[in-house]
């Protein structure tokens, strides 16, 4: 994807950016395959429990104390973890404390086993972080029964945790092409811009606009509209580089953020896009249509200055494109911030 920016400084992510997907991931994918982290310094009973969890169906994988499983939990997809509570090293306690302190992805439902069976302990092992406890021996029908229950919760957690992620998706995207909303742009753009003046860093924007759009709308109509700015869109987002990130302006317009880029580099990609728009042909049933885009380009040629704000870089971006449009369209104006 990085097609055309020469002499350019290795981009830095784009600040809490996030794949923009058209994929319905708030519909839960089944799960086929129940992992199981066994956790048991006594090595026949845990070899009596990984066989008891065998045969009901779940992958199982064992540890000896806390310290390896935690280095397990951090690189393996676990669900649920069974642990013992006298172990040396790190016992089960200080193991689901470390647990729920850590940044696991999901939720990981926690049995612990022990023979101790007091109020006072049932309290301590609940307070450090278990789901459930069960003393020892373990009656095989009954740890079943607790793990039906801990699947059902870790099912629930990670429904609402990809409908969460989905809404987020959402609230900053823009329904119609896909990339990033102008909400996003107005909270993003400030961050990028205040990182980059504070490390002396690079950063540039580009600003395009459809030329002729309303004839498009008025000739072939707003819903051919709609799919002209969907391909421009997409257009422009296969060509940018994976550290740029493009937002919907509002309407037919479009900006483009380059952390790392100056502004002549800058200035050599939206040339480039305006060549690869101009060359392309918008098709649909029935339609060719050529696609002309005018393009302002705003940045600075070296670092970002303190005290750079989002209506000043935006604002020179805007000009930049009215001076294109005024003298003739299908070209690039730049603005410098220098």
């Amino acid at each position: 994807r990085s097609i055309w920016v020469t002499g350019v400084q290795t981009c830095a992510l784009p600040i809490l950016t996030d794949p923009i997907t058209t994929t319905n991931s708030a519909v839960p994918q089944p799960q086929l395959l129940w992992r199981i982290l066994l956790v048991d310094d006594e090595p026949t009973q845990r070899l009596i429990v990984a066989r008891l969890l065998k045969r009901a169906g779940y992958e199982v994988d064992t540890a000896d104390n806390g310290r390896e499983a935690l280095a397990k939990l951090e690189s393996g997809e676990f669900q649920l973890m069974i642990t013992d509570w006298e172990m040396p090293e790190m016992d089960g306690i200080a193991l689901c404390s470390a647990l729920r302190a850590s940044q696991a992805q999901g939720y990981i439902y926690t049995i612990l086993l022990t023979a101790r069976d007091s109020i006072e302990h049932v309290v301590t092992g609940l307070q450090a972080g278990a789901d459930d406890y069960l003393t020892k021996p373990v009656i095989e029908a009954e740890l079943i029964a607790r793990l039906n229950t801990g699947k059902r919760i870790v099912t629930l957690e990670r429904s609402l945790r990809t409908a969460n992620e989905e809404n987020r998706r959402l609230s900053i995207t823009d329904p119609l092409t896909g990339a990033y909303n102008r909400r996003y742009l107005m909270e993003q753009l400030p961050r990028e811009i205040e990182r980059a003046a504070r490390y002396a860093r690079q950063l540039s924007v580009i600003m395009c606009d459809v030329d002729f759009f309303k004839k498009i709308n008025d000739t072939h109509g707003h819903l051919m509209g709609d799919e002209v700015l969907k391909w421009f869109a997409a257009l422009l987002q296969k060509t940018v580089r994976a550290c740029d990130w493009v937002a919907r302006y509002g309407g037919e317009e479009f900006v483009i953020v380059l952390p790392e880029t100056n502004v002549a580099s800058a200035t050599t990609a939206a040339d480039h896009l305006r060549a690869q728009i101009a060359s392309t042909l918008f098709s649909a049933p029935g339609v060719n249509l050529p696609v002309t885009a005018s393009f302002g380009v705003s940045g600075w040629k070296d670092s970002t200055l303190q005290g750079a704000t989002l209506d000043s870089l935006i604002g020179k971006c805007d000009a930049g494109v009215y001076a294109s449009k005024k003298a003739g369209r299908n070209r690039v104006t730049v603005e410098g911030m220098d």
